[in-house]
C-alpha cells in the first residue's frame, strides 16, 4: 500500500495516499478523552491509529489495545507506533469489533472504551467509490448500538466511553446508551464557528453511572476570519 507519514505536532501518522485519512474529528475526541489513572484503555474502530497514539504519548503509563478491521490500516498504526516509539504501551489487534460482543474475550477489562465511529446510516448522505472511505464513514460495519454493546460487556463497573457523533442522533444516541446501562455524564458541541449550528457532540458515558449531565462550554475550530482558535491550536500542539 502506498502511504505518507504525516505529523502532527510532534506526532508522525502513516496514512494511504488514497482512501482513509484521519480528519479533525479524531484530534477532538483524543482531547477530549482523560485517561488520568487509567490501567487500560481500549479504541475501537482505531484506523490508523492517530487517537491511541496521542493518548499513549500524553498517558505513558496507560495501556491502549486498538481494535481494527482493515488489515491495512492495522500495518499502519503499528507503523505509527513505532514512529513515536509507544509500541510498548500499545496493542493492535486486526479483527471485525463485533466479534467482541459474542466473544469472553476482555470481559469487564477496561477502564476505558473509545470510539470516533462512522458517523452516518447507510442511506444518508453519499457512499464513497472507495470501500474504505465508505467503511470508515457510514455504520457498514459497526454502529453505535454495537459500541454500546461491546462497551457494556468490556468496561469495568463506573469505565467510561467516549465517542464523538452528529448532534442530529444525540437522542438517539441517548436512548441507544441507556439501554445498555451506559449513563451520559459529560457532553461537549463542537461548532466551526461561534455563528454557525454544532457539527459534532462529544460524549462520555459511564457504565452504571447515576442520572447526572454535564454540559460543557462549546468548542469552536475557526475564528471569524478563518484562523484556528486558540484552543484548537492547544489540540494541534501534541
Amino acid at each position: 500500500m502506498d502511504y505518507t507519514v504525516d505529523s502532527i505536532g510532534s506526532i508522525k501518522i502513516c496514512q494511504p495516499k488514497e482512501g482513509y485519512r484521519f480528519s479533525v474529528d479524531a484530534l477532538i475526541l483524543a482531547h477530549f478523552v482523560n485517561l488520568k489513572r487509567v490501567n487500560k484503555a481500549i479504541d475501537i474502530g482505531a484506523g490508523t491509529g492517530i487517537i491511541g497514539i496521542i493518548l499513549a504519548k500524553k498517558y505513558s503509563e496507560s495501556h491502549i489495545t486498538m481494535i481494527e478491521i482493515q488489515s491495512e490500516l492495522a500495518k499502519l498504526a503499528q507503523e505509527s507506533a513505532k514512529l513515536n516509539n509507544v509500541n510498548n504501551n500499545i496493542t493492535i489487534t486486526c479483527m471485525d469489533a463485533k466479534d467482541l460482543i459474542s466473544s469472553e474475550s476482555f470481559l469487564h477489562e477496561f477502564d476505558v472504551v473509545i470510539s470516533n465511529p462512522p458517523f452516518r446510516k447507510p442511506g444518508t448522505g453519499r457512499i464513497s467509490n472507495q470501500e474504505k472511505k465508505a467503511v470508515a464513514r457510514h455504520e457498514l460495519s459497526l454502529t453505535v448500538t454495537d459500541i454500546a454493546k461491546i462497551s457494556q460487556k468490556l468496561l469495568k463497573h463506573h469505565g467510561r466511553l467516549y465517542i464523538i457523533h452528529l448532534p442530529e442522533r444525540f437522542t438517539e444516541i441517548v436512548r441507544i446508551m441507556s439501554k445498555h446501562y451506559l449513563e451520559i455524564k459529560r457532553v461537549r458541541f463542537v461548532h466551526s464557528k461561534k455563528d454557525s449550528p454544532a457539527k459534532m457532540v462529544l460524549i462520555e458515558a459511564v457504565k452504571g453511572g447515576r442520572v447526572a449531565l454535564k454540559v460543557e462550554p462549546p468548542l469552536f475550530i475557526y475564528n471569524d476570519d478563518g484562523t484556528y482558535t486558540d484552543e484548537m491550536k492547544k489540540i494541534y500542539e501534541i
